[in-house]
């Protein structure tokens, strides 16, 4: 008997304000021909109609892209929000964002951030990023269904 393999679609939310930096990332992902889809949240108040829309059965980020400058509620406050719900608590989370502020570090790694990255400001830098996030977190790690 031979076992089926499912094949699970990987997506990634970008969760970006800045027009400037959400366009560079959304255009080196394009570039790496990647193939896994990709959501966009611009507030915190974006992150919670997709968490209500996931809750409800629509597809689930394998990863999530955070910046840490939003408006009125700050990335790390997305972050306690994700890690504390007891479905979303698994997805990886990647600080994406310019400071490299000890303070910022340290409380996102307290919150359960899973890598904290400072942004590439130039766009060849951006698509190894790119192509480095869809290749570990979209093909190689495991994560739980």
């Amino acid at each position: 008997m031979t076992k089926m393999m499912s094949v699970s679609v990987s997506s990634i939310l970008i969760v970006e304000d800045n027009c400037v930096d959400l366009d560079l990332a959304l255009r080196a992902f394009r570039k790496c021909q990647m193939f896994n889809p990709i959501q966009v949240a611009r507030d915190a108040e974006e992150v919670s109609v997709l968490m209500r829309r996931w809750e409800s059965g629509d597809l689930v980020p394998t990863v999530i892209l955070l910046d840490l400058h939003l408006p009125r509620v700050d990335g790390l406050e997305i972050l306690r929000r994700l890690k504390s719900h007891h479905r979303f608590r698994s997805i990886p989370v990647i600080m994406l964002t310019s400071s490299d502020d000890d303070r910022d570090i340290r409380e996102a790694y307290h919150l359960g951030v899973n890598s904290y990255i400072q942004k590439p400001v130039d766009f060849g830098r951006y698509m190894e990023l790119a192509a480095q996030i869809e290749a570990y977190w979209c093909r190689v790690n495991m994560s739980p269904r």
